[in-house]
């Protein structure tokens, strides 16, 4: 079956819900979005501490948050990323209470500002502890109001549709690569349905599901960079991975693990050993509040050097009554393991998280490819760095979005749909036996991720790594040519496109910098710190 849209949106977050209200509301066409799952899972959706934006001019300035972004990002931060999102970020807020998103205020009608690691002021907007989840529910209420939007639940995208598709040779140095839709697994059908489109734009999310213990969904498997990337696109910083680091340590979660939000650390939250001790200021002067790969860093070591599978975060010298108010999700989830943070410490650990890189794309959102837009987590706009600022990935994905919906507007009359695509060819079965192989495929993937391709890294780890995948991905993509395609061997694919990406970009960075630290230049990175 074919369908036509003009704009073609893969994902369903902050970064696709924002774009496709934009465009929606120029009312230039037929919107699709497109969701792997529900509309109601996403990445945004387990986001706790809040989005970072400027409101307070009284203590606060655009240039500050600025200089706290470069900072946090090593330096290497695209100026030009930087400076658009922090000056877009009001403007976003705007969009977002437009939409009907709701932040907690105080009683005088301002905002109630939260402060995070590596940020100089209180400038994070929140509701409670449950932010990420506030911003889905407000943008599903008005994507699934607007007549514009098409909502496809459950729906896979196997590939992006390029020349490729039409029979013309394709290279990483083809100039003139377009976009003409994708390729979509359809649940009801069991079929890939033939989506054409004028404009496409990928916001799949991230990638922490490649890891055996993230914070992220599962559903977080790197699937847009992995498309983008088969299709000959450019993928930039992949050795980028933030680990949070306090999850809350229960071996009985690991996708995804629960997050401790970072606005715990700037309530007061902090870290100690098990026995008490504290650590941080063995590693930065900022001590729980140093930014995250630091502190991820500090906490690894620690755990490496006292044999220990966690730490511990305290705020039992704050107001009970204070805590249960401004983190109750978090303080009903810890009673429910039986921990009453009040009065205990809560066990914590790092967990992949984040992903900095991503699709290159230039300050409107647009990738290498034609036609082709990238926001959000599977986007690299350059704003992270080597490592992303608490609380600057919401915004950045809205403020993005608004850019590539204003850019996307103004050339789509230039394009038509391209009616020569052909249809997919789904010959092929899969048994029983071919599915435990994938499943069994996917934790070998994660236990690879996590064990060579982690915190610290070195040489020898990522050659490892990089030499198991490449066994996987022929395995691999050797099944994926004589079966029909699910969702599972696609994602276990994605899966390993991802992970060599990551390997083989962390082995090309000759250096210590950001969340990229590796053991064969540690020097340089001591150095600096």
């Amino acid at each position: 079956m074919t369908k036509i849209y003009d704009f073609l949106i893969i994902g369903s977050g902050v970064a696709g819900m924002s774009y496709a209200l934009k465009v929606a509301e120029a009312k230039k066409g037929k919107i699709a979005i497109v969701c792997k799952t529900t509309l109601e899972e996403a990445n945004t959706a387990k986001a706790q501490g809040g989005i970072a934006s400027v409101t307070n001019l009284l203590v606060d300035n655009f240039e500050k948050h600025i200089e706290d972004t470069m900072i946090a990002g090593d330096w290497i931060s695209d100026p030009e990323a930087v400076k658009q999102v922090v000056m877009g970020g009001p403007a976003g807020i705007k969009d977002l209470l437009r939409w009907g998103v709701n932040f907690d205020k105080k009683e005088d009608g301002s905002f109630d500002l939260h402060r995070e690691g590596g940020h100089s002021e209180f400038r994070i907007l929140h509701h409670a502890d449950d932010t990420g989840a506030e911003i889905q529910r407000g943008l599903m209420e008005a994507v699934r109001n607007n007549p514009y939007i098409d909502i496809l639940e459950n729906h896979f995208a196997v590939e992006i549709i390029t020349q490729h598709h039409l029979g013309i040779r394709v290279t990483r140095r083809t100039p003139d690569i377009e976009c003409y839709g994708a390729y979509v697994l359809n649940p009801n059908t069991g079929k890939i349905d033939t989506f054409l489109s004028k404009v496409t734009l990928m916001a799949t999310g991230g990638t922490g599901a490649i890891y055996a213990t993230t914070s992220n969904p599962n559903i977080a498997t790197g699937d847009g960079i992995a498309m983008v990337y088969r299709a000959k696109g450019k993928v930039k910083d992949m050795e980028f991975v933030q680990f949070h680091p306090t999850v809350l340590f229960n071996p009985a979660e690991t996708h995804p693990a629960y997050l401790i939000t970072e606005a715990m650390r700037g309530y007061g939250g902090i870290l100690r050993l098990p026995n008490g001790e504290e650590f941080m200021q063995k590693y930065d002067e900022r001590l729980s509040l140093a930014p995250r790969d630091i502190v991820a860093r500090a906490i690894d070591n620690e755990m490496k050097i006292h044999a220990l599978d966690h730490v511990c975060l305290d705020v039992t010298h704050k107001d009970p009554e204070e805590t249960k108010h401004h983190f109750p999700n978090i303080y009903a989830k810890c009673l429910s393991i039986g921990i009453d943070i009040t009065k205990e410490y809560i066990p914590v650990a790092p967990s992949a998280h984040y992903m900095c890189g991503g699709i290159q794309v230039d300050l409107d959102g647009q990738s290498s490819i034609k036609r082709l837009y990238a926001v959000g987590e599977c986007s690299c706009t350059g704003l992270h760095g080597g490592n992303r600022l608490a609380s600057n990935s919401l915004i950045e994905a809205v403020v993005y979005a608004n850019a590539a919906a204003k850019h996307s507007l103004e050339v789509i009359d230039s394009y038509t749909i391209n009616d020569k695509v052909p249809a997919w060819n789904d010959e092929g079965t899969m048994t029983n036996e071919e599915k435990v192989l994938i499943a069994q495929d996917v934790k070998e993937v994660g236990q690879i991720m996590s064990t060579y391709v982690g915190i610290v890294r070195s040489d020898l780890r990522l050659h490892r790594a990089w030499e198991r995948l490449d066994l996987l991905y022929e395995e691999t993509e050797h099944l994926f040519k004589r079966v029909k395609p699910t969702r599972d061997i696609c994602e276990l694919r994605n899966m390993i496109n991802v992970g060599y990406l990551i390997t083989r970009q962390a082995l090309e960075r000759k250096e210590s910098r950001g969340l990229h630290y590796t053991v064969d230049y540690a020097k340089h990175a001591l150095d600096k710190e």
